[in-house]
C-alpha cells in the first residue's frame, strides 16, 4: 500500500509539473497564434506518456538510486574503510588516502551524465541541426568526461577544505581562454552542455555524495563544504566539450596536411 501511495503522490506531482508547460504551449497556440493544435490526439497521448514516464522514473530513483548512492557515499567516506583501503592506521588522513572516493565520484559523475535524459535530447538535436558533424555519442562522452573530472576534483576540494571560489574562478578563466581558440560552431553548444548536466539524475546523487563526505571528513561543514559539487559538474563539461571539438579539428587538419 505504501508503494501505491508513493507512486500516486509522484504521479500527482508529475501532473502538477506538466500542467504549466501544457497551459503555456496550448495557450500560445490558441490565443496568440490563433491556430488549431496539429495532431491533437498524438499530442495528448504524448503528454500522458510524459506524465507516466516522469512518475515511474522519479519513483525508481527514490526507491533505488538515491538511497543506494547515499549508502555508498557513507561507506566510502567511513574512517574504518579508509584505514583498511589506504593502510593508514592513524586518525588523521591525507588527501591521497581517499582515492576510492575520487574514483567513485568520477564513476558516478560519468554514469549519471550518460543516463541524463536532458543531455540525450540536446545531443540528438545538435546532431540533427549539424548534419551529423556533432556526433550523439561523441558529445555525450565529452560531457560525461567533464562531469567525471569535475566531481572528482570537487571531492578533492572538500577533503582539502580549499575555498570553492578559487577552483570556479580558475575554471572559468580556462573557459574564457578556450572560447577564443575553439571552433565557433561548438562554443554555444559547449556552454549549454554545462547546464544540461544538472538535472534529475545527477543532482541528488552528487549532492548526497558531497554532504556525506563533508559530514565524515573532520573539520568540514556540510553547509560550507558539502555543497558546490554541482558547480563543478556544470563548469567542466564546458571545458571538455570545447577541448573535444579542438581535438577533432586538430586531427582533421593533420589528416589533410599528411601526404598519402
Amino acid at each position: 500500500m505504501n508503494l501505491v501511495h508513493d507512486l500516486f503522490q509522484v504521479l500527482l506531482s508529475s501532473i502538477l509539473d506538466i500542467i504549466p508547460i501544457a497551459v503555456i504551449l496550448f495557450g500560445f497556440q490558441i490565443v496568440v497564434l490563433r491556430r488549431n493544435i496539429p495532431n491533437l490526439k498524438n499530442v495528448l497521448i504524448g503528454f500522458v506518456y510524459v506524465i507516466l514516464g516522469l512518475a515511474l522514473f522519479q519513483q525508481g530513483l527514490q526507491m533505488a538510486l538515491f538511497p543506494f548512492g547515499e549508502v555508498m557515499a557513507k561507506q566510502l567516506a567511513n574512517p574504518d574503510f579508509i584505514r583498511e583501503s589506504s593502510g593508514n592506521t592513524g586518525t588523521i588522513f591525507a588527501w591521497q588516502d581517499y582515492f576510492w572516493v575520487y574514483i567513485f565520484a568520477a564513476a558516478i559523475g560519468f554514469s549519471t551524465t550518460i543516463a541524463e535524459p536532458s543531455l540525450l535530447a540536446v545531443a540528438i538535436k545538435a546532431n540533427q541541426v549539424s548534419g551529423g558533424s556533432v556526433g550523439i555519442w561523441g558529445l555525450r562522452l565529452a560531457v560525461a568526461v567533464g562531469v567525471a573530472f569535475g566531481i572528482a576534483l570537487g571531492t578533492l576540494r572538500i577533503i582539502l577544505g580549499a575555498p570553492l571560489e578559487y577552483f570556479i574562478i580558475t575554471g572559468y578563466v580556462i573557459v574564457i581562454i578556450q572560447t577564443f581558440f575553439a571552433p565557433r560552431f561548438i562554443i554555444a553548444l559547449a556552454y549549454d552542455s554545462g547546464g544540461v548536466t544538472t538535472s534529475t539524475v545527477t543532482v541528488p546523487l552528487v549532492t548526497a555524495l558531497g554532504l556525506e563526505l563533508a559530514n565524515t571528513v573532520p573539520d568540514r561543514s556540510p553547509l560550507l563544504d558539502g555543497f558546490g559539487l554541482i558547480a563543478f559538474a556544470s563548469l567542466f563539461p564546458i571545458i571538455s566539450v570545447m577541448a573535444y571539438a579542438q581535438l577533432i579539428e586538430w586531427l582533421s587538419q593533420r589528416q589533410q596536411v599528411t601526404p598519402k
